[in-house]
């Protein structure tokens, strides 16, 4: 381990050298590349450093140990000793995480879909529900959002609801949202007070660059038509809507949200590229996926990952069978506990294969 940080420590200090030369801030594109590479660095060498820090510390306190001392001063150097040993062990574990292989998209936005599954009306309600959660969520990491498409129901529902999140790591930390969501609660449009099980379902993608995924212009199909929902007099009577469909895989994006043809066609290209990623990067990796069985889920969206009880107050995660019983304000976007827990499980069972 500690020849491969001293690569990446000398790496790192390459690239410092790299961007205060002239030839490279004078080539803006080249500065940046290194500059993203010199960035994904940082932490595991700040750690590093840190790291030969203590080692340092530890080996003058076992120097001075070694003398004679009187006994008040032995027994502070003593006590520096086990701080500094704890210190090293914490050192060393971060470092292991940092070190793990880094997932490619983890620092890309998301493109969030949002469906309704089961329960009819009371699912696409739920749907809103989720909708609201991510973007308050969102609005604490402070990140962007920004609504891509969505299809909405009689009584204020989504059927589906598409949306961008853009932010430093959204990626990483949203990821583990993909799955069935199940709700139990009385519905709104339930008289009789019978609690009803509905679920919905998640999907999260990385948001795809057009060098990552190149779409020729014969490959797809647009189709224009009048939006529908809410939008005032632009609805029914303009063909504002735009449908893009993929022949070669089939793939089929449609946007409706702006007023303006040319806006809803660039949405619904985001999100086709994203879509087209998410499938060649599923066909590239599936043998490895189907063979990781981690404690935090395959991330397919047919597995149950998450149930919402209303009458319990409580939001379970079956994945790390961690339980939390507020609620309200995890639908109000307090779902740091939660994904950090994700994540932090996601770490371990990536050490635990590494060691095997």
């Amino acid at each position: 381990m500690l020849e491969k940080l001293t690569e990446i420590e000398q790496r790192y200090d390459e690239l410092t050298q790299l961007l205060s030369d002239p030839e490279v801030i004078s080539n803006q594109e080249e500065w940046q590349k290194h500059a993203k590479a010199q960035a994904g660095m940082t932490g595991i060498v700040e750690a590093f450093r840190e790291y030969q820090g203590v080692l340092k510390g530890l080996e003058d306190t076992e120097s001075l140990l070694s003398e004679k001392l009187d006994p008040e001063f032995k027994e502070m150097a003593e006590l520096e000793r086990e701080e500094l040993a704890s210190k090293r062990e914490e050192l060393e574990a971060r470092m292991k995480v940092l070190l793990l292989p880094k997932d490619p998209n983890d620092d890309k936005n998301v493109i969030m879909e949002i469906r309704a599954g089961a329960g009819g009306e009371e699912a696409a309600l739920f749907a809103g529900d989720l909708y609201k959660m991510y973007t308050k969520y969102a609005e604490r990491q402070g990140w962007r959002t920004e609504l891509m498409n969505a299809s909405y129901t009689d009584i204020g529902g989504f059927k589906e609801i598409v949306f961008l999140v853009e932010g430093q790591g959204a990626y990483s930390k949203l990821k583990f949202e993909s799955g069935v969501h199940r709700v139990q609660r009385i519905p709104a449009t339930e008289s009789g007070g019978r609690i009803h099980t509905s679920t919905t379902t998640v999907a999260v993608l990385p948001e795809a660059e057009e060098v990552e995924v190149d779409i020729k212009p014969n490959d797809i199909r647009i189709d224009l038509f009048c939006a529908s929902g809410p939008g005032g007099q632009c609805v029914n009577t303009t063909q504002s809507a735009v449908r893009i469909t993929h022949l070669p895989t089939g793939t089929v994006v449609s946007c409706q949200d702006e007023k303006s043809q040319l806006k809803n066609k660039d949405k619904a290209m985001r999100v086709l590229r994203a879509r087209l990623l998410e499938k060649a990067q599923e066909e590239a990796h599936g043998e490895m996926a189907s063979a990781r069985k981690s404690q935090v889920g395959t991330g397919d969206r047919s597995e149950r990952i998450r149930t919402y009880n209303f009458p319990q107050g409580r939001v379970t995660d079956h994945r790390i069978g961690l339980t939390l019983h507020r609620i309200d304000s995890i639908l109000l976007g307090d779902l740091d506990e939660i994904i950090e827990t994700l994540i932090t499980t996601d770490q371990a069972e990536r050490l635990k294969t590494e060691a095997e």
